[in-house]
């Protein structure tokens, strides 16, 4: 029998572990995109997954990863926070311990979606908890602004995301890298990119330039890396406190 790997937990909503399953087997379906851990079953209270051996990181592994995230984020989705096929609702994003609520939608246009889909909720959820204050609102507001006006629209089609690429959901193998937990949707692909850079990666430059090779990125994809970092800063800002709120506010202030 095939080793599982059971994920459990007592205190999650009532659709998580399905919505990671829906995640995982969304992004399988790339034909030749980046490996996937296999769901194994799912239930209401657990996710059996294939469970995997790993390697020290290396630059073919890397530059290999990059070629297979470019394809899957090619795969496409039906609009900027698309859902996983068959998923209807919000999903999720965050730590087992505190998962907080992942709006989607179906909108044309990157800069709406990121501006109503991501950095509004978020702000709106630090208020409650005071993280942020009025005037962080106003700052984060000036900014859905420009987005709203397609300042930092590019011509990216709505790509296939895992949605949550940092460091510690690649899994370096013997076969290669496998992702694992994503909070999947569509999305622009430099997103994934951003979150991978935000947190650090082994093999940076491997894996992007294993990207380029495939699809390469859209003129002016540097000045927009912090863009796309500024959603998951405000997240960390309302789970984890400390510098994240700064730290978010500086890149909002980026882009005023």
């Amino acid at each position: 029998m095939e080793p599982i790997f059971r994920k459990s937990r007592y205190a999650v909503p009532a659709r998580y572990w399905a919505w990671e399953a829906a995640g995982l087997r969304w992004l399988a379906e790339a034909h030749g995109g980046a490996a996937v851990v296999e769901v194994v079953d799912v239930g209401g209270d657990h996710l059996d997954l294939a469970r995997l051996t790993t390697v020290s990181p290396s630059a073919a592994a890397a530059y290999a990863a990059g070629q297979g995230l470019a394809r899957t984020h090619q795969a496409g989705a039906t609009a900027f926070g698309a859902p996983p096929r068959g998923w209807s609702g919000d999903g999720y994003l965050g730590p087992l311990s505190e998962p907080l609520p992942l709006a989607l939608g179906t909108h044309g246009r990157w800069g709406d979606f990121y501006a109503d889909e991501r950095l509004r909720p978020v702000v709106a959820l630090g208020r409650e908890r005071g993280v942020f204050d009025a005037s962080d609102a106003a700052a984060v507001d000036v900014l859905a602004d420009r987005l709203h006006v397609g300042d930092f629209d590019t011509d990216d089609p709505p790509a296939r995301l895992h949605g949550d690429l940092w460091s510690g959901n690649l899994m370096w193998t013997p076969n290669g890298v496998v992702l694992i937990d994503p909070a999947a949707h569509g999305g622009h692909r430099e997103t994934d990119l951003a979150m991978l850079r935000l947190f650090g990666v082994p093999y940076w430059a491997d894996l992007l330039a294993g990207y380029q090779s495939v699809w390469p990125l859209s003129g002016g994809w540097k000045d927009r890396v912090v863009l796309h970092q500024i959603h998951p800063l405000l997240v960390h800002a309302v789970l984890f406190g400390g510098g994240y709120a700064g730290q978010a506010l500086a890149a909002v202030r980026r882009y005023r």
